[in-house]
């Protein structure tokens, strides 16, 4: 039996690891990757125009320095030690590792800070998951700048970014973590309360928050405000709704920020793209105010995500309001209309009487700008030459040039 087909563990024959890959890992082929870099292209195009300034980060980081402020949890990071032992993270996300650039190397970069990046992240998981472990993200910062204007600026710029990458039909929803957050303190004040109520919301478990507002010990007037911010979604004509719930006054504050955002998300002229859910709950507990999630047809995962995060460059010494966001790339793919790649540009096959032929004319093809792919043919029983294979490699070719039929251009 073949050592290269399987091996023995535990004196168990176990099933072979030739073409396996880590759990959550992947290959890409061909025509995603030309699909992949083309969309990609249309995205980075659009941020730049906004004025926003390319930045690369190191895929290894410190744990300490980066993987203990990242919103990533530890259990899904991939951690290793280095020769010295200290502990280096597989970067969970962008966001960590540009803020400690900020605060080093353009610590004399005046504010605001507008950079954009692409690069893949990585996130273990779970036996069942069923997801990517590693998977590219493009994405923006913008720090330095905390009017309202600025959040404006980044959903715009996602808006714009999902539209140039083929993405047809889309929504972001927002919602406002500063709002929902003292909206449970003004009306539950009760700390396991809140904490119950919000995961049920995090869960997205809406019967199981209802049954929990029912049975707790709340008054008749506080189930009625818990229970009304289920209906805290849709455009802009809910927030008056909103505004006859709240009573205390960080939560009015909070609302007139949101309605001063949506006054400039109407200027910038992608109000038909965005909608409200007050009752949503982001997994990144960094960010502090405005956060959305960008939804596409038929896709079940969000395909951006993005928000206001004040508190995390003052972890790195530089404290500045920042927003950003971050697209996911591999589902965008998805729901992309961007076409795969068109078909290669020229296949010219030859003999080896031809050689010297077939080199000189795809050498002036190529400085012509063209795309050549040359393959010589192989003598097979005599005079017979080998090309059922080949004919159909010629099919995802515009141009078939055969110089061992005396063909030339």
């Amino acid at each position: 039996m073949s050592v290269s087909k399987c091996f023995w563990s535990d004196g168990k024959l176990s099933k072979p690891l030739a073409f396996e890959k880590p759990l959550g890992m992947r290959d890409i082929l061909p025509d995603m990757v030309y699909k992949k870099r083309a969309v990609l292209h249309k995205i980075e195009k659009v941020i730049a125009q906004w004025g926003y300034e390319p930045i690369e980060t190191p895929t290894l980081e410190y744990y300490d320095t980066v993987g203990g402020v990242s919103s990533t949890m530890e259990r899904r990071m991939f951690k290793l030690l280095d020769r010295s032992g200290r502990s280096l993270v597989l970067r969970p996300d962008l966001t960590a590792p540009i803020a400690r650039v900020v605060a080093s190397l353009l610590k004399e970069e005046p504010f605001p800070v507008r950079l954009y990046y692409e690069g893949n992240v990585f996130r273990a998981q779970e036996d069942e998951a069923g997801r990517n472990a590693e998977f590219p993200e493009v994405g923006i910062e913008l720090i330095g700048e905390e009017a309202p204007d600025a959040d404006a600026e980044v959903i715009t710029l996602a808006v714009e970014s999902l539209k140039a990458a083929g993405v047809r039909h889309f929504k972001l929803i927002l919602g406002h973590h500063g709002l929902l957050q003292r909206f449970f303190e003004e009306v539950v004040g009760h700390e396991p309360d809140e904490k119950a109520l919000l995961e049920y919301l995090n869960e997205k478990n809406v019967v199981g928050y209802r049954q929990y507002v029912e049975q707790a010990q709340f008054t008749p007037g506080q189930k009625k405000r818990l229970v009304s911010l289920l209906g805290w979604r849709g455009g802009a004509d809910i927030l008056p709704q909103v505004q006859a719930e709240l009573e205390g006054a960080k939560t009015k504050q909070a609302l007139r920020d949101l309605q001063e955002l949506w006054e400039v998300i109407e200027l910038q002229g992608v109000g038909a793209h965005v909608r409200f859910d007050l009752s949503l709950l982001s997994h990144r507990d960094y960010y502090t105010g405005v956060f959305f999630e960008g939804y596409a047809d038929k896709l079940g995962f969000p395909i951006c995500s993005g928000g206001r995060y004040d508190h995390l460059l003052g972890q790195f010494g530089r404290p500045a309001p920042a927003t950003g966001f971050a697209l996911k790339v591999d589902r965008i793919l998805e729901a992309s209309s961007v076409p795969a790649a068109d078909k290669k540009d020229v296949l010219l096959t030859y003999t080896e009487q031809e050689r010297k032929e077939a080199f000189a004319l795809a050498r002036r093809l190529r400085d012509e700008g063209r795309q050549v792919t040359l393959h010589r043919l192989m003598a097979v029983q005599g005079a017979q030459m080998k090309v059922t294979d080949i004919s159909r490699k010629a099919d995802d070719f515009q141009q078939w040039i055969r110089l061992e039929r005396g063909e030339d251009r």
